[in-house]
């Protein structure tokens, strides 16, 4: 079936290039007319999702936000939580206190919100009144008269021991001497003791029996002295059994008025019990502890600085559910730390140095975080892990979890551990977490996806304008006139790469915001109007396009060569766009291509040296199966083709110039030649369609400056895909031009329109039968490659010829 006959192609209509926003449309004066906006625009799909995520009370169901930063996602997902967790109870509050069975695991224990705070402050009081009685009991009047009384019971004991065998020894004739090296035994005659010389006078009947009273009284005097160790510990024990009972009825009371305000918490009771034991146990410890001066210190702890309390999470403030945004959430900043001070050439630490995270903070609400940096801080993100699937905050040093110390630690009770986390991250980690990390679909089941940009129509230009009144209150700005609002309205849609969508990027907004109101002051206006808006984007755009404008200055100087006017054969004009982050532009690259007489190879120069990206690769062998499938039905494709990037030094990246090195190719086999003062930006596809390219208001505006440059001549223009005709919102000069007629854009569907308006040839329908006209584009180079084809085939062919030749000569 023959086509319709084609129709000359012409230019788009100037009002094609722009879609302005009509201010009639916006019926306010200013934006100090308008309300503020309550919440943020074209984000219903997130907005459920975050609903659905926060009230959903179920394991795993915690949140991932993506989104681009600056598109409002913090804003929005930060206001939900907190007016949910306006509507929750104030969690508990949690404190560790020393545990004195084993002092190396600290016991974890829940108060009510605001009872930790008073049980700690109750706690230090009692601590402060303990060290202050117990120097006064014990340095009392009445102590001393008891232990005084206690210690001469004793003496009296010992002495009467001592005097009772005295006594005895010396009705035997044995007296008791007391020496300073202790006792000794003598004999004993008449009152008087017997010295050694009357002692050998004596007869040796009176020596021998004053002999064995010594010896047996020496017995009885070792008896008396082994006794004593035994009497002096039951002396001590006394001593020590009166300390305690002193020091309980000191403590006593003060316990006691603790245990009565804290009798509805059983846990509260349990531990004030055992600080009743273990200041009876401690009591000659505690005497030590002369007064209360020094128990702040926390280098070493006190023996009374155990009884404190170290307060983790205090909510006695909180009117709902805790809210919190941890800004650097490194491993220790999350599940918290025990820190350690050096003592005397070690590292020492106590409970009351173990300090909380982010998660204890958040318990019971909501944590906050940013996945990007969550993710770039090490174990930070298994910890997170390890506690949503434990479901405990589980307090432990690196050191200690990976075998790097070995020192003995403290092993902190853990904490039950119920909360929301909610991420904030760029979609390229929610897909690789999603698909790398087994854990994470487990962990976050709710994505809340927010998008980039909105419908653009009269409905959504009203909301944007009441945003825009949002952030101008909300920055103290002055008010916006509503021309200036539609000037931001078409900046945002042109940002947003479509004359039918708005950019939903509120930081880049609220810049432009402060940047206009800037420049409005320094014109000395009440209210900001459009020319400050557009001062205020000429402004951005002058800051960041040095290496455009240096670009362009190597075209005109003629050191990139860049032809905007004549013709030439296998050479066209592409267009390159280069994204410097803040400032995307484009510039035109002469791209080249050469055949000859192959085996069907279309090769890209780019790649063989590596500096093709994987996508332009793949545009080029889109480029011969088109060649194959369009000419080469019945005879093979007998053509080697090269293609480059003329004077390119970097990686060519994209398929956005695959129709410009078509056109290329087609002319290179037709002849024919290419209008050098269009420039070609679009991709194709296997049979010739054009597709649709980004960057395309950024790519004829950097054509359009190169052809100003030089002189506009009415020959010019660019051919871009027809797809792209809706994301035209092109400069203010370039509309102009091409409403003056200086500049044409032409919108093109596939390859044979595209080569009409680059050679001014047909491009050559087939007809009912197939055959083309001659002298049409597809004519000349289906006879080309019919051409090399038969060439082919002749040279495959010569060879054989010749070896039959050379048989026959032989046989004869």
């Amino acid at each position: 079936m023959r086509k319709p006959a084609r129709r000359k192609l012409k230019p788009l209509a100037p009002e094609s290039l722009y879609q302005h926003c009509d201010p009639a449309l916006l019926a306010f004066a200013t934006t100090a007319e308008l309300e503020d906006l309550a919440k943020v625009i074209g984000q219903a799909r997130a907005v459920d999702a975050i609903q659905f995520g926060v009230g959903i009370r179920h394991d795993g169901y915690n949140i991932f936000v993506l989104g681009h930063a600056g598109s409002g996602r913090y804003t929005l997902t930060h206001k939900e939580l907190e007016s949910r967790a306006a509507t929750g109870p104030a969690p508990a509050d949690w404190c560790y206190l020393n545990n004195f069975e084993q002092t190396n695991k600290p016991r974890a224990v829940k108060l009510p919100a605001g009872r930790g705070v008073q049980f700690q402050r109750h706690m230090r009081q009692f601590v402060e009144e303990l060290g202050s009685v117990i120097p006064a009991v014990f340095e009392g009047e009445e102590y001393r008269s008891r232990i005084e009384a206690l210690s001469e019971e004793f003496k009296q004991r010992q002495e009467k021991m001592f005097e009772d065998l005295g006594e005895e020894a010396r009705k035997q004739g044995v007296a008791l001497i007391q020496t300073q090296k202790g006792f000794a035994l003598a004999p004993f005659r008449n009152g008087e003791i017997v010295s050694p010389d009357e002692f050998d006078k004596l007869p040796e009947t009176e020596q021998q029996h004053s002999k064995q009273m010594i010896q047996q009284f020496d017995e009885k005097l070792r008896k008396i002295v082994h006794q004593m160790p035994r009497m002096q510990r039951e002396h001590q024990t006394k001593i020590r059994e009166f300390n305690r009972e002193t020091i309980a009825l000191a403590a006593g009371h003060l316990i006691e008025e603790l245990r009565a305000q804290y009798a509805d918490l059983p846990e509260i009771l349990a531990f004030l019990d055992a600080v009743r034991a273990d200041i009876i146990e401690s009591a000659g410890e505690l005497r030590e502890q002369k007064s209360a001066d020094d128990l702040t210190g926390i280098v070493v702890a006190t023996p009374l600085q155990r009884y404190q309390v170290n307060l983790l999470v205090d909510h006695g403030a909180s009117a709902g559910a805790p809210v919190v945004f941890e800004n650097h959430p490194t491993y220790q900043n999350l599940l918290g730390r025990i820190e350690h001070l050096a003592h005397m050439g070690m590292l020492v630490t106590n409970f009351s140095l173990i300090k909380g995270g982010a998660l204890h903070r958040a318990n019971g609400g909501y944590l906050i975080l940013d996945a990007g940096k969550l993710l770039t801080q090490p174990y930070a993100w298994e910890g997170l892990k390890r506690a949503l699937l434990a479901r405990e905050i589980r307090i432990e040093s690196l050191g200690e979890i990976f075998g790097l110390v070995n020192t003995l630690s403290l092993q902190p009770q853990p904490i039950p551990l119920d909360l929301k986390v909610v991420l904030f991250g760029e979609r390229i980690f929610y897909y690789l977490l999603h698909q790398l990390d087994p854990d994470f679909a487990d962990l976050f089941k709710v994505a809340a996806d927010f998008d980039d940009e909105i419908e653009r129509n009269p409905e959504s230009s009203v909301l944007y304008a009441r945003m825009i009144a949002t952030l101008v209150r909300r920055q103290g700005l002055r008010a916006f006139e509503r021309q200036a609002v539609a000037r931001l309205i078409e900046h945002s849609a042109r940002l947003a790469g479509d004359s039918a969508k708005l950019l939903t990027h509120t930081r880049s907004l609220n810049d432009l915001l402060i940047e206009a109101d800037h420049f409005a002051q320094g014109a000395q206006r009440e209210v900001v109007s459009a020319e400050d808006v557009q001062s205020a984007i000429d402004a951005q755009i002058h800051r960041a396009d040095r290496l455009r404008k240096s670009s362009l200055n190597d075209i005109l100087e003629g050191t990139v060569l860049i032809d905007t006017d004549g013709r030439h054969g296998g050479q066209i004009n592409g267009l390159a766009a280069i994204n410097l982050g803040n400032l995307v532009f484009a510039q035109p690259v002469r791209i080249t291509a050469t055949t000859r007489l192959g085996e069907g190879d279309v090769i890209d120069i780019e790649r063989e040296v590596a500096l093709s990206g994987a996508i332009h690769s793949k545009g080029v062998l889109i480029l011969t199966s088109f060649l194959a499938a369009r000419y080469s039905h019945n005879t093979p494709l007998s053509l080697n083709a090269s293609l480059v990037f003329e004077q390119s030094y970097s990686t060519v990246e994209g398929d956005s110039a695959s129709l410009a090195e078509l056109c290329a190719l087609l002319s290179a086999l037709s002849g024919l030649l290419i209008n050098q003062g269009l420039a070609v930006t679009g991709s194709v596809n296997q049979y010739g369609q054009v597709q649709a390219i980004g960057a395309v208001n950024e790519k004829i505006e950097g054509y359009f400056d190169v052809c100003n440059a030089r002189g506009l001549t009415g020959r010019q223009g660019v051919l871009i895909p027809a797809a792209n005709v809706r994301h035209l919102m092109l400069r203010r000069d370039v509309v102009e031009a091409a409403r003056a007629g200086r500049f044409h854009i032409y919108a093109v569907e596939d390859v044979d329109q595209a080569m009409e308006l680059l050679t001014g040839f047909p491009a050559g329908e087939p007809d009912a039968e197939g055959r083309v006209p001659q002298g049409s584009v597809n004519y000349l180079v289906a006879a080309q490659l019919v051409q090399l084809s038969m060439m082919r085939q002749a040279y495959s062919g010569a060879p054989q010829k010749r070896r039959t030749v050379r048989k026959k000569r032989t046989s004869s």
